[in-house]
């Protein structure tokens, strides 16, 4: 089944950063408004690229979005087909299911920040700020979470607990799956970028109550977006 032609006809403004999520939030759009039907296949990368004015990667970037929030498929040779008119989330990203990571982050990260904010040398005070500000210029949405991860990585180093920054470290490619998700779902990148320099300027005050209750915050947020997904596990 083809795509209807109407919901591509008209050519819709995007914003120049973030053109991705912007393509991502259109193709959702016709998703519910039910131009894009169930058993739909979209338009080639080139001519989405054309369609949206923007470059294929950024079209890639935008349909592997889609496809991760169990919206559509790309089967090679075939294309890209709408598989569902509801987001389903991947619930286990890699050794670990959504519920996994949910309730041992709070256990390793709030006494590791902690521990940080106490034990932390000026190079690694220096480098998670370097981190923020990185993260708060970065528009381009695998950067930004490869980055995410690293800071939490950085954090955990700098506690100083082996235990704590080995478990971090084995879990840094599911947190980054499961980042790229909180963020496809419920936009958090600019939340977070506040909340991340919050826990970084109490480890770089040498705080570690406040370090710990930042992120805390932070998880707390995190858990909110995630709860829903753990449903049906």
């Amino acid at each position: 089944m083809v795509a209807r032609q109407d919901w591509f006809a008209v050519r819709r403004a995007l914003p120049r950063v973030n053109a991705a999520e912007a393509i991502l939030a259109d193709i959702q759009e016709g998703i519910r408004e039910g131009s894009l039907g169930v058993g739909s296949r979209l338009p080639s990368e080139t001519s989405l690229a054309e369609h949206y004015g923007v470059s294929r990667p950024v079209v890639r970037e935008a349909l592997r979005s889609a496809q991760a929030l169990g919206l559509t498929r790309t089967r090679s040779g075939s294309g890209t087909y709408v598989v569902s008119d509801t987001l389903r989330p991947p619930q286990r990203f890699g050794n670990y299911t959504t519920r996994d990571l949910m309730e041992a982050r709070p256990a390793i990260e709030v006494p590791a920040a902690g521990l940080a904010a106490a034990r932390r040398s000026e190079e690694q005070a220096a480098e998670l700020l370097d981190i923020c500000v990185s993260m708060e210029h970065e528009f381009q949405a695998q950067a930004w979470v490869r980055l995410d991860s690293l800071f939490h990585a950085r954090i955990a180093a700098a506690s100083g607990n082996a235990v704590f920054s080995s478990v971090v470290a084995d879990t840094r490619e599911a947190l980054s799956q499961q980042s790229e998700i909180i963020n496809l779902v419920a936009h958090r990148r600019e939340p977070s970028n506040v909340e991340h320099r919050e826990i970084a300027e109490a480890i770089l005050a040498e705080d570690p109550d406040r370090a710990s209750r930042a992120m805390q915050a932070h998880l707390d947020y995190v858990e909110a977006v995630v709860r829903p997904l753990i449903e049906g596990e």
